[in-house]
């Protein structure tokens, strides 16, 4: 890396132009060229994507290897490259429990006789675009991190705009205005994995930014920075998240023809009971997925709720964790959870989580943890 930034002294040079050079992947070339940033041995533009140059310690770092010691630095994503051959691979990647960026487990699941993050990797190898559908709190972020370790994720919503897919125009520290790319062109010129979350939440007007890059022609026009355009580094990939029952969802036309693949995704409630969630719990959790199946419901409890419960339960014991699930219902369908937490687990009443009467001053200065009575074990 040093040596080619001080062969182009007069050159900026971005992650694509040195990985193409270089014949190493992008997630490399990035960690490779920041941190010759980080060691004063080459500089870098502070706007928009990333450029790299040489300076005046670049030619000395060229001249000597460095190696790292083991842990030095933290496992870089590896961006997938397109297949130019047949059929994927028979051997999965990865069939356990994946750790994602933020550190929590993924555990994979059964999709088309394959891994589901096998079966994403060989989606994206195929370059087709996936749509992931089903209630929140079901996995659908958890799954395409676990699958994507180099993703980018725009967060949509009805306020979500062309500048915060492509870019806009901020002040610097200077006092002027620079233009800072948005995740999409981040994820095209470096050939990443990009989550467009909740994107039937955005306007149909800011997704059509998004379809240029999807199609044949892989590229965009950055109008707003003077009609640049961008063109995808191979690995770039994109795939959306969609809730159906959140208000203000809508499913396009034009947005459901751009993603070939569509895939349902539900809580599977067996991996809840074998990651130890109280068993009347998840059974009461299934029944109301039941009968939301059947319409006669708008709410159940997901692999989500399920999760905070077990940590509610550690916490504050059982009871609370009971009301709690009760009270994060919608009300519309507070009732019908809450009985029928009631008949699942024995309770004679249930109701939301709610602060008592205020405390004495004798009970304020008990020890930790001595206030009021213990927490309720743990039942299975």
């Amino acid at each position: 890396m040093a040596r080619l930034l001080a062969d182009r002294p007069a050159d900026t040079l971005t992650i694509g132009e040195m990985a193409r050079q270089l014949g190493h992947s992008h997630g490399a070339v990035r960690n490779a060229a920041l941190t010759l940033v980080r060691r004063g041995e080459a500089d870098q533009n502070g706007t928009g994507q990333p450029e790299f140059r040489a300076n005046g310690k670049t030619t000395a770092a060229a001249q000597t290897a460095v190696i790292s010691p083991p842990g030095t630095h933290a496992p870089r994503a590896q961006p997938a490259t397109p297949r130019t051959t047949g059929p994927a691979a028979a051997t999965p990647r990865q069939t356990g429990p994946i750790r994602r960026a933020g550190g929590q487990l993924y555990h994979p699941r059964e999709l088309a006789d394959l891994p589901d993050v096998e079966a994403l990797n060989r989606l994206r190898d195929a370059d087709v675009p996936v749509l992931l559908y089903g209630p929140p709190g079901t996995g659908k972020t958890s799954l395409v991190e676990a699958a994507f370790p180099d993703l980018l994720t725009v967060a949509g919503d009805g306020d979500t705009t062309v500048g915060d897919l492509i870019g806009e125009y901020t002040q610097a520290d200077a006092g002027g205005y620079v233009f800072q790319y948005g995740p999409l062109v981040t994820a095209m010129t470096e050939g990443r994995a990009l989550l467009i979350d909740d994107a039937t939440l955005i306007s149909p007007k800011v997704l059509a930014a998004l379809y240029p890059a999807m199609d044949g022609r892989r590229q965009i026009q950055v109008k707003a920075h003077k009609g640049e355009t961008i063109k995808a580094e191979p690995g770039f990939y994109v795939v959306a998240g969609h809730n159906p029952g959140v208000h203000g969802a809508v499913l396009t036309e034009a947005l459901s023809s751009r993603f070939s693949v569509q895939i349902q995704i539900g809580t599977d409630y067996d991996l809840a009971l074998a990651l130890k969630i109280d068993a009347r719990v998840v059974r009461v959790a299934r029944n109301l997925s039941r009968q939301v199946e059947l319409g006669e419901l708008g709410w159940a409890p997901q692999l989500r709720e399920l999760l905070s419960y077990q940590k509610t339960e550690a916490v504050l014991g059982t009871n609370a964790a009971l009301a709690n699930l009760v009270g994060i219902a919608p009300e519309e369908d507070r009732d019908a959870v809450a009985d029928a937490v009631i008949k699942a687990v024995g309770v004679k009443k249930i109701a939301p989580l709610t602060l008592g009467k205020q405390l004495s001053a004798s009970a304020l200065r008990k020890p930790a943890g001595s206030i009021g009575s213990a927490p309720r074990g743990r039942s299975r």
